[in-house]
């Protein structure tokens, strides 16, 4: 782990700050760790898929830069949906570019995770948690549109989002204060 200085969690800390420090501590994250470790189990470990998913080629880090993609994605179509009917098949088919990030996005955040100790661990299963259920949300968004349903889409759509936003606000805690993943690892 790196020397990353933990913030307080005193009332004066930010309420995000605050409420990163109590999922690391929340006993529901903890459990999420169990099926976490399995599914990262199966990515075979010190071969080249792994070196590739951890981002050595590049010498850092690949979940955080794949993960800009969906976010992006999925933001832009949000904008493209509050701009106006005139858009919405470009903002279906940003919402189906995202959800097809989702993998190679999680299998490198996975990688990743599979490295990471208490009390970063609950946190990153947390973290994933959240992307899922964006990911779900936006997949219902997709098929949703795909059905002609635009309202239920775009408000599926603006779910999914904020719960990818809130997930990235904990990847942000994982690599800012938690400092994972571990750099010599990548």
């Amino acid at each position: 782990m790196s020397s990353t200085v933990r913030p307080s969690t005193s009332d004066t800390a930010p309420l995000p700050s605050r409420l990163a420090e109590a999922v690391a501590a929340s006993p529901l994250a903890a459990r999420l760790t169990g099926p976490l470790e399995r599914l990262a189990g199966l990515i075979p470990s010190d071969g080249p898929l792994e070196s590739v998913l951890r981002g050595r080629p590049l010498g850092h880090p690949l979940h955080p830069a794949l993960s800009d993609v969906p976010i992006g994605l999925w933001t832009s179509a949000v904008v493209l949906d509050l701009s106006g009917r005139r858009y919405e098949t470009a903002a279906r088919r940003l919402v189906g570019l995202g959800l097809l990030a989702v993998a190679p996005t999680a299998l490198a955040g996975l990688a990743d995770w599979r490295t990471t100790r208490p009390p970063a661990r609950s946190v990153g299963a947390a973290h994933a948690a959240l992307n899922s259920a964006g990911a779900a949300l936006l997949t219902g968004s997709w098929l949703a549109r795909r059905r002609g349903h635009r309202a239920r889409g775009v408000l599926l759509a603006l779910a999914g989002t904020g719960a990818a936003g809130a997930g990235a606000y904990l990847g942000g805690h994982l690599v800012f204060v938690e400092g994972v993943p571990d750099r010599a690892g990548a």
